[in-house]
Order: C-alpha cells, then sequence, then structure tokens
C-alpha cells in the first residue's frame, strides 16, 4: 500500500495553495511533480561538485563523474538492460527517438521499406518517422485502435511483411491510458526481423520495464515524466546496434583521437553524449530511481488503477460526460473525457479555478483525436501523490463545469 499522507509531504508544490485551495497537479502524463530529494540533490550537486565529468582529474571532477556513472547503473538496473554502453543519456524522449532515425534509420531504411506505427502514437513517435519515410521513400504504416480504445493487433499482424524494417510503438497512450501489448507486439515483428522501438515516456513511471523480457531494440523515455529533472532523457539500445549505428552528434566527449582531417569516435554509450551534459539533472535522477525503488512499481501501479476506476465511477454518473477509456484491465492512470456544453479549454480553466491542474487539447496526439471525431479533449492523469480525494475535488470542480456551460 501507499502512504499518500507521507509521500505528499515530500513535495512541496503540493503545499501551495490558491485562495486557500491546495494544489491538486493532475497533469502528470505531461510531467510529474519533483521530491524534495531531487530537488535537494540538484542544490547539492551546485553546491558541492559542480564540474564536468569524464574531462578534469582534480576532485570534483571525479566526483561529478563517479555520481553521473552512478546513475546510469542505477538505469541500467531500473530497466534490466545487460550493459551500462546501452544506456544513452540525452535531453529528453523525443531526442531519443530522433537519434534513433537520424542514426539507425537513415543508415537502415531505403525505399519501399515500411515503417508501422499506432495510431495512439505522441507526435513524438510519429513526426520523425513520417519524415524519414518521406526522405527515404519508405512506407508509413498505421495500426488502427478498435471501438473500446485498444489497440487492433489482427490488424497489426497483417501490416507486417517482409519489407517492414521497423516498429516504432508507445508501451501507454498518453491521450486514453490504453497500455498496449509490448512484448506481443516485439514478438510478430521479430518474426519478420524486423526491430522495434518503444516509446516509454508514459509507462516507465508507471509500470515495470524490462527490456531483457521485452527484447526490445530500442526504449526511449524522459526523467521528467518520472519524478526527476526536465532536461535528461534515456535511450535504451542493444548494444550489438549502437556499434554498427553513425553518431548522432559530433564535438566533445564522443571522440577517441582527433586530426585535422579526421576524427575517430568513442564507443558507445559516449559516442551518442557530445557536449557538455545536463550533469546535475542526470545525478537528481538517481534520486528519483531511489524514490520509486523504495514506493515500488507495483505499488504505484496498483494505487493508479484503484484511483482511475474511483474516477471513471465519478464521471461517468453525468450524462454529459463522454470517457474515453479502455476497459480497466488494459487502462493505466490516465481519464480522458469531453463535455457536450464546453470545450476542454474552458473545463481546465473552470479546474484552475479550483487550483486543479489538468490537461486541454490534444495532447500531441492530433491524428488520434481526429480518428475519435473530437476538437480536443480534457485529460486527468494520476500518480503516486495523488488520492481519492484528489478526485473528489475534481468531481466539484466538474459539476462546478455543469452548473455554468450546461
Amino acid at each position: 500500500m501507499i502512504n499518500t499522507t507521507q509521500i505528499k509531504k515530500d513535495f512541496p508544490i503540493l503545499k501551495t495553495k490558491k485562495d486557500g485551495k491546495p494544489l491538486v497537479f493532475l497533469d502528470n502524463g505531461a510531467t510529474t511533480q519533483k521530491p524534495k530529494q531531487v530537488i535537494n540533490a540538484i542544490t547539492h550537486f551546485y553546491e558541492t561538485c559542480n564540474a564536468n565529468v569524464h574531462r578534469g582529474i582534480y576532485d570534483i571532477s571525479q566526483k561529478a563523474t563517479e555520481l553521473y556513472d552512478e546513475t546510469r547503473e542505477l538505469t541500467l538496473k531500473f530497466i534490466n538492460a545487460k550493459s551500462i554502453n546501452e544506456i544513452i543519456f540525452t535531453r529528453n524522449a523525443t531526442e531519443s527517438i530522433n537519434l534513433v532515425a537520424y542514426t539507425w534509420g537513415d543508415q537502415n531504411i531505403s525505399a519501399g521499406d515500411e515503417i508501422i506505427v499506432s495510431q495512439f502514437e505522441h507526435h513524438s513517435n510519429l513526426v520523425p518517422w513520417q519524415v524519414l519515410a518521406a526522405k527515404k521513400k519508405a512506407k508509413l504504416k498505421i495500426i488502427p485502435i478498435n471501438s473500446d480504445y485498444t489497440l487492433d493487433f489482427e490488424a497489426y499482424k497483417k501490416l507486417l511483411t517482409k519489407k517492414t524494417k521497423l516498429v516504432a510503438i508507445t508501451a501507454m497512450s498518453n491521450t486514453t491510458g490504453t497500455i498496449i501489448p509490448v512484448k506481443k507486439i516485439i514478438e510478430e515483428a521479430h518474426k519478420k526481423n524486423a526491430k522495434v522501438l518503444v516509446d516509454a515516456a508514459q509507462s516507465a513511471a508507471h509500470q515495470k520495464t524490462d527490456v531483457k523480457k521485452l527484447n526490445c531494440d530500442f526504449l526511449a523515455f524522459s526523467a521528467h515524466k518520472m519524478l526527476g529533472p526536465t532536461g535528461v532523457g534515456i535511450l535504451y539500445a542493444k548494444e550489438s546496434l549502437l556499434n554498427k549505428m553513425p553518431p548522432f552528434l559530433y564535438g566533445g566527449d564522443m571522440i577517441k583521437t582527433v586530426s585535422n582531417q579526421c576524427a575517430k569516435f568513442a564507443e558507445p554509450s559516449q559516442k551518442y553524449e557530445a557536449g557538455s551534459p545536463n550533469v546535475a539533472g542526470v545525478v537528481a535522477f538517481a534520486e528519483a530511481i531511489k524514490y520509486l525503488n523504495k514506493v515500488g512499481l507495483k505499488n504505484i501501479e496498483k494505487h493508479e488503477k484503484e484511483l482511475l476506476k474511483y474516477a471513471i465511477e465519478k464521471f461517468s454518473k453525468y450524462p454529459e460526460v463522454k470517457i474515453f477509456a479502455p476497459p480497466l484491465a488494459h487502462a493505466s492512470s490516465i481519464l480522458t473525457f469531453t463535455l457536450s456544453c464546453t470545450h476542454p479549454h474552458d473545463i481546465a480553466e473552470i479546474f484552475n479555478s479550483e487550483n486543479i491542474a489538468i490537461r486541454a487539447g490534444q495532447h500531441c496526439t492530433e491524428p488520434l483525436h481526429n480518428t475519435l471525431k473530437i476538437p480536443a479533449s480534457a485529460r486527468i492523469s494520476f500518480y503516486l501523490y495523488n488520492t481519492k480525494q484528489d478526485v473528489d475535488r475534481a468531481e466539484k470542480a466538474l459539476k462546478k463545469c455543469l452548473t455554468i456551460f450546461a
């Protein structure tokens, strides 16, 4: 069980009030709040060992490097990778996906090849493949969704051919909260010798990620969606692939030797981390991982499922509300809805007047919204510090919307 009373004490921002009303943060699909352990780690780094990594021989540079490398080890264990060479730090999941597109994709996708994505994809896992397909004269295929907001797996199997080179798939929809059967997706793709990239930006904070069991070729996620700082992304890639891929960016710290006319590049993962990294952010991310490990992802997943069930029960009482959510067995942490009487932006503004933060818009999934035939939606997304009392506050704000607009 999760002790939300104790957990809330670790998040300073949740103590803030507006007109006497404490903040209820329900936009965790966009970013999560940071516990004091993460915030303090950033301050401690800058106060005690601010230096660049892998370069200085003086004490604080050595300490910074040690802390930076410790985070890589923690990340390896968090997703159960084989080697630290398979863990690359980027700025965010978006950059991680683009790294694959600009290196492996450019190297391996040719005219007539096929790339498969799903209708659920965030723009970050759609647009890079649109651009690559257009550049290479490849074909982009879209896996449709079922009427219950689950993935049409049978349609996916029919889309796979010998020409399929890559399947890029989210592990969890950031709009409907749908959990994708990623392991089955990967197994089918590998039968056709296709590689699979998993966008775990939404899932990594909510359920266990085991890259060995999944057998995915690439996996991307962001620290800021899992209690960590902004500006830190992670790309996992099989070392055998990284050894063959060219660098993404060129410059300092990613080279082995340089002459006036040419350069030899470092081995993975250093080959993909050009320039000065966000050392403070990476170091603080270690505290986020430790926090999640202490609470337990299984406990977080169970807690969120209970909140989601409770919220659906509350919101579905109102005939003006339309909920876009799969069956609970396939759902996680997200409740997306519309009101027949007003635009989602108005909903979000009323919620904000009650000091409740929710998301309104297309959530970077415009094609999905087009498929659902809605211009936008309102989204509530839960995390480990949310409670049923937060859901009650949200229902009160919903009633206010109905009173004003219905």
